[in-house]
Formats: structure tokens, C-alpha cells, sequence
């Protein structure tokens, strides 16, 4: 599967709730605005609109019949700032509104030149502007209020796909077949959110995905990508980056103190969401102001479906297309375990020739996780395989023949409609000539909440979404049936940190997987422990901690680098011999390097082995015994907000350090004390660090010429 290897320094130059909810995301079967949509009372719009906007603005000294405060400033805006404001004030938009409140006086000129500036940048940002996002609503919410069921027409079935378990001859075959595509891959991080409600105060990539090594999010996916770049592929493998306007800074800022991780620039494309789209008051779609202030329009996210449009206006998926990438893959922002699989499923695109696969994980029936499922339309026969939300797909399977409804199988225990975790992958070219052709626009939904059951007022402001699995409802012809997926555990794919402590425990309570930091952590060494254990070698899991709250396994601590292991079909390579490995569930192991291979190996403590860039070097026979790190239990007050979150901190009490150097020699060196049992094997010298000292080089530093000390601080 190796495509050419490029070296290192080549790699790195380039009340009452809706009946039937039409809100529920990626429900609707098809384009939320379609050609029956366009009848009366809609049938003219368009032609109005394009009226209202060819007429002439009017001059600032004429009665224009514009609310006063507006007619005031109209010199001081530009023609299509003009003739935007003259649009939402007619009649067929009905957003006078927004300027009845405004006074002739020019002290508050300034706000209301930038209350147009939003106004202008909202319109530009969506693809029918303003007139286009009302004229959508309007429809919307219409069906919302008289309980239309998207689903209606559209019968269920189980979707094309392949359910995987880890160390099955089956896995192995597939992930072989994908194996051989990694070198062409393009990866589409969606990351526009921010950690405030993990109780962080900055971009939620920038968060610690572990504390054992303290790398990051965005550091952990820019090594993979390299990784395989420089094992896979000829080219240099893209990262596109979707921001929103509160992690733009954030994300140039991390990537540039950091010097992208080793990534060259040229590689990374970051594309920015709008502002976010009008919040609406009520069923006539009226734009909601913002309640601090009569001069800002209340602004809400429009949703990740955003990132198609994106691609196609920043022409992210043609420009891969031409330098020779094959697939692209979606993943969100904080799930440690997204590459795991990959393979896997790129295993199932190539050998079932998938336009789209989602990687899902095993559902029981009725979870409250959206279900994947192939829709057909009994008047036209068109297929769509797509999310349906789990409160709307009982009751549909049940409509249409399926007396049980969603219902578990008797040989799996699982619903045969798998749960969908919004990774997916792509192949580039077909999904790159759909771009074109919609140019990448998702269809809306919209979800109010009802105080009254006449379902006329709103308990707050609502907005239309997208949502990005819903990419399937655009797809043609042949290219509408070749849409599937891939199922596996989520032990070993899906593990987000979304959550606030407090909020986790709540939900780990009612048997809910908690999804903050402490349990992202403890998942990502679990997966590796899994993996271990599925190749034969020996790994104990520790017992269950709880820390603020939230139980987790935390250990054996087990990181990988991604150059040293990036999928399951690594590991057979590492571990030659697995019956030889055996790790205790107090333990600690990182290993970086790709040169490095362990034989056999009894740990009972901490070990981190490097290998150092075209080292190659072989572990055998040995057996590490140290006090290891220890978890100190912290409370929510702690200052660091990272520890905080988590209610722990990890210290270093010992560690081995093993250093693989070029012409195999293996360098080794112990940090901290003895295991209580005294045993100090495979030790080079034992440090005190209350003795060392760190002003000047010891004796083996000054054997290289330089001045500086090579410790490592742990």
C-alpha cells in the first residue's frame, strides 16, 4: 500500500411542541423548498423581489415611505446597502420593524451604519440573500404550524453497509483495502466551536485530548494526516479547517505559535462560517433584534451543513480533486478516536464504490441517537440513505409495515439501523461535480418551540439550520444509491467531549455516555488497550475511578503516536510477537517514532519510548518495573481550567525513557524514584530530582560537544 515514500523534508514544504417535528435534524427526505413549494402564495416572489430591486433608490430628500429614521441615512449608504434596506421594508419581505424604532437624530448614526453593515453581510453570506432566507422560513414554518410530516411518501429500509468487530478476519480484509487508499485522502476538520461549555475559555481543538502527553486536538489530526503522508502518499495529504467567527483568531493563532504542527501552511485551508443567520420572532418570519440593543439583529448559527457551500465557493473539493486526492473525510473537533477506523471505512467506499459513507456505531432500538436508514419514494422511486431521528423513525417504520417498529434483531441485539456520529466519508470526484451543480446548498428545517397549542407564538426566537449528513438528499440518479456505511463499536471510533462535568454526571446517571474531558481521556487509552488485546497481547484495565463525579476507567494509559501506530493494521507490525506483552493496569506507555518495534515487553510502571527520525530499533526482552504516574484527585475550583474539568492531575513519579538513535542504539535513561519493591531494571541511573542539578550538563550531556542540558522535565 505504500505510495511512494516521501521523506520527512520533502513532506514538509508544501408549551406545545409541533405534532410532527419538521425541525428534527436531517429528517427531511428532500430539499426543504421545492418546485410545489413555489405555488401561491410564493409564486410571484421571486419576480417582486427582482422588481424591488431594479427600482431606484430613492433620494435622501424624497419621501421615500421609509420609516424616518432610516430615510435620515439613506446618503450615507451605498446603493446596494440602499436597495437592501428598501427591500426588507416592502411589503412582500415585512421587516419595517427592524427601523420604526429608530430616531431622526444623527447621534446614532454610527450604530445604525453598522446595524446596515450586518444587515449587508447576512444577505451576502446566505445563497438567496435576505429575500431568499425569509421567502424559505415563511415556508417552513407554515408546514411546521400545520404539523406536515417530511417523512410522509418515503418508506424505510435497512440501509447498504457492512457492521464490523475488531480483530475479525473480516476487519482485517477490509481495512487492508483501505489501507491502500490512505495516500489520498483530504481531511475536513469542522471546528467552530468554543470550549465554554467544558468550562474552557478558548477553541475546544486547542484542549488536551489526554494529559499523559498533553497533546492537543488539532496537534493529535495534523500528526495523523502526517503520518500517513509520509507512509502512504506522493502528494502532500490537505487539511481544511471550517471556523466560525469566535474560533477564526483562536485557530490561525494556535496553528501559527505552533508552526502548524509540523504541517506545511500551503496544506491547511481555513474557510469561515457567516455571522450566523436572523433569528426569527414568529410565523410570519419577522427578524428578531437583539435584546441588548435595537441597532444588532440577533444572530443564530446556521448549522455545520454550511461546510458544503464552503467548499464549493472556496473551491476546496476542485482544487483536490486536481492534485490528485481521491476521498475526503468529516470529523468533528473533540472526538480522540475519529482515525481509528478510518481504514476501515475507506475499506468499505472502495470495495462497495460509496458516493458517501457515514461510520456509525451499534444502536439499540429506540436510543435516543439518529438512525441510518434507506428511504424510498413510493410515487418516484427515488432513494435516499440518511439520517432519521430516532423519535421519528419508530413511528414511521411502524406506519409503513413494520408492526414492531424500530425494533432490535435477535442475532445482533442491535437495531439493523445504525447510529449515525457525523463522520463521513467521501469520494472526492463525484462529490466534487455535485458541488458544482448545487453548489453545495443543504436543505433546511426549522424548529419552533410553541407557547400555545394554536402554535402562533414562539417561546423564543427560531432560525432555519442545515445540517451536513444531509448531503445525501442532494445526490442524483445513480449516485443517490451508492450512499452506505460502516458500523463499529464506539469503543473504538466515537468518544466527543461536549460536555460540562456537572452535565456529564447527570447524563452517566441515566446510563448515557458522559462526553467530558475525564471520559475522553479514559476512552482514548481504552481503544488502544482493545486493540492490543485483539491482536493477543496481555493488558489489564485498572479498576473504575471517579473523579467530580464522573466514573472512568483510567488506565492502563496506553498513547501511540500516530507514526508509530495510526490504525489496528499497524499494530500486528509493532507487536510482532503479541503473547510477549504483557502491561499491568497501573501503566503508563507512549511510544513516538515509526522505526520502532517491540518484541516483548512486561510493564509494570511507566515507559516512553522515542525513536528518533530514520532510527530504526528493535525492543526485546525487557521489563520495566517503576512507581509510574499517579492521578491527584482536584476539585472545580482548581485555577488550571484544564485540570479543573477533569478533576484530576497527572504526575510523574518515575519513568523510563528509552531513545532509539540511528544505527539502532538504544538510549536509556530513569526519572524519578524506585518502585516500592526496589526493582530498578534496565536502569541506566537512578535521579533524585530534589539533587539535580539542571544549570549546567552532567557528564554524558558534555559527550556531545554542547553546552546545553539535555533533560527532560517531566
Amino acid at each position: 500500500g505504500k505510495k511512494g515514500k516521501r521523506s520527512k523534508k520533502s513532506s514538509k514544504k508544501g408549551g406545545s411542541k409541533a405534532a410532527v417535528n419538521t425541525a428534527a435534524p436531517a429528517a427531511a427526505p428532500a430539499p426543504a423548498v421545492s418546485a410545489a413549494d413555489e405555488a401561491a402564495p410564493y409564486a410571484l416572489f421571486n419576480e417582486m423581489v427582482r422588481q424591488a430591486k431594479s427600482t431606484p433608490a430613492p433620494a435622501a430628500t424624497t419621501d421615500s415611505g421609509l420609516p424616518p429614521g432610516l430615510e435620515a441615512i439613506l446618503s450615507s449608504l451605498t446603493l446596494p446597502q440602499q436597495i437592501l434596506c428598501k427591500l426588507l421594508c416592502s411589503p412582500i419581505l415585512n421587516q419595517r420593524h427592524l427601523f420604526d424604532q429608530w430616531t431622526t437624530s444623527m447621534d446614532t448614526n454610527q450604530e445604525k451604519l453598522q446595524f446596515v453593515s450586518q444587515l449587508e453581510s447576512m444577505d451576502k453570506a446566505y445563497p438567496n440573500g435576505l429575500a431568499g432566507y425569509i421567502k424559505n422560513a415563511k415556508i417552513l414554518l407554515e408546514k411546521s404550524k400545520m404539523g406536515v410530516n417530511p417523512l410522509d411518501g418515503w418508506k424505510p429500509s435497512v440501509p447498504t453497509g457492512e457492521a464490523f468487530e475488531i480483530g475479525t478476519k473480516e476487519f482485517d480484509a477490509v481495512e487492508s483495502i483501505g489501507m491502500e487508499e490512505l495516500g489520498r485522502v483530504g481531511f475536513v476538520l469542522v471546528a467552530g466551536g468554543l470550549g465554554e461549555r467544558l468550562g474552557y475559555g478558548d477553541i475546544k481543538i486547542g484542549l488536551p485530548t489526554e494529559m499523559t502527553t498533553e497533546t492537543k486536538y488539532i496537534q493529535m489530526y495534523i500528526e495523523y494526516i502526517l503520518a500517513l503522508q509520509n507512509k502512504y502518499a506522493n502528494v502532500k495529504l490537505p487539511l481544511c479547517i471550517m471556523t466560525s467567527n469566535d474560533t477564526i483568531a483562536g485557530t490561525k493563532k494556535i496553528l501559527t505559535e505552533n508552526k502548524y504542527f509540523g504541517m506545511d501552511e500551503s496544506q491547511v485551508t481555513i474557510v469561515q462560517q457567516g455571522e450566523g443567520v436572523p433569528a426569527l420572532l414568529d410565523n410570519d418570519a419577522k427578524i428578531a433584534l437583539d435584546p441588548k440593543s435595537q441597532y444588532k439583529i440577533m444572530a443564530k448559527p446556521h448549522g455545520h451543513g454550511d461546510i458544503h457551500s464552503l467548499l464549493y465557493s472556496h473551491k476546496v473539493a476542485q482544487n483536490w480533486v486536481e492534485q490528485g486526492i481521491d476521498w475526503c473525510v468529516f470529523f468533528q473537533d473533540t472526538n480522540g478516536l475519529a482515525f481509528h477506523t478510518l481504514p476501515l471505512a475507506l475499506g468499505v467506499s472502495k470495495k462497495m464504490d460509496l458516493v458517501m459513507n457515514s461510520l456509525a456505531v451499534p444502536r439499540k432500538a429506540k436510543q435516543a441517537v439518529g438512525g441510518i436508514a434507506k428511504l424510498t419514494n413510493d410515487e418516484s422511486g427515488e432513494q435516499r440513505t440518511i439520517n432519521v431521528e430516532y423519535n421519528q423513525l419508530d413511528p414511521l417504520l411502524r406506519a409503513t409495515g413494520y408492526p414492531d417498529g424500530d425494533a432490535n434483531d435477535e442475532k445482533t441485539g442491535f437495531s439493523p439501523f445504525p447510529g449515525n456520529i457525523n463522520q463521513l466519508v467521501f469520494q472526492l470526484k463525484p462529490y466534487a461535480e455535485t458541488l458544482e451543480r448545487t453548489k453545495g446548498v443543504m436543505p433546511e428545517f426549522v424548529n419552533p418551540k410553541y407557547k400555545d397549542a394554536e402554535k402562533t407564538i414562539f417561546k423564543k426566537p427560531t432560525r432555519l439550520e442545515c445540517m451536513m449528513q444531509e448531503f445525501p438528499t442532494v445526490l442524483e440518479g445513480d449516485m443517490a444509491k451508492r450512499v452506505g456505511f460502516t458500523s463499529i463499536a464506539n469503543e473504538l471510533c466515537f468518544s466527543p467531549v461536549k460536555n460540562a462535568t456537572d452535565d456529564g454526571v447527570s447524563l452517566q446517571a441515566k446510563g448515557t455516555h458522559p462526553g467530558v474531558a475525564a471520559s475522553g481521556e479514559a476512552d482514548q487509552y481504552a481503544a488502544s488497550r482493545i486493540i492490543l488485546r485483539s491482536i493477543g497481547c496481555q493488558v489489564d484495565d485498572a479498576k473504575p475511578e471517579t473523579y467530580r463525579g464522573i466514573s472512568v476507567v483510567p488506565g492502563p494509559a496506553v498513547v501511540f503516536k500516530p507514526d508509530f501506530c495510526a490504525c489496528p493494521g499497524d499494530y500486528k507490525v509493532k507487536f510482532p510477537n503479541p503473547s510477549k506483552i504483557k502491561i499491568s493496569a497501573r501503566s503508563t506507555l507512549v511510544v513516538q517514532g515509526a522505526g520502532v518495534t517491540i518484541e516483548s515487553l512486561d510493564l509494570d510502571g511507566a515507559l516512553i519510548i522515542e525513536c528518533e527520525e530514520g532510527a530504526t530499533g528493535v525492543i526485546k526482552d525487557l521489563k520495566v518495573q517503576n512507581e509510574g504516574f499517579a492521578r491527584i484527585p482536584v476539585d472545580a475550583s482548581d485555577s488550571n481550567e484544564i485540570i479543573a474539568m477533569r478533576g484530576y492531575r497527572v504526575e510523574a513519579l518515575a519513568t523510563k525513557n528509552i531513545v532509539v538513535k540511528k544505527g539502532g542504539k538504544l538510549s536509556f535513561e530513569d526519572f524519578g524514584t524506585p518502585s516500592k519493591s526496589g526493582a530498578t531494571n534496565n536502569t541506566r541511573a537512578m535521579v533524585d530530582p530534589k539533587n539535580l542539578d539542571l544549570s549546567k550538563p552532567d557528564s554524558a550531556e558534555k559527550a556531545d560537544g554542547k553546552q546545553e542540558c539535555g533533560c527532560v522535565i517531566l
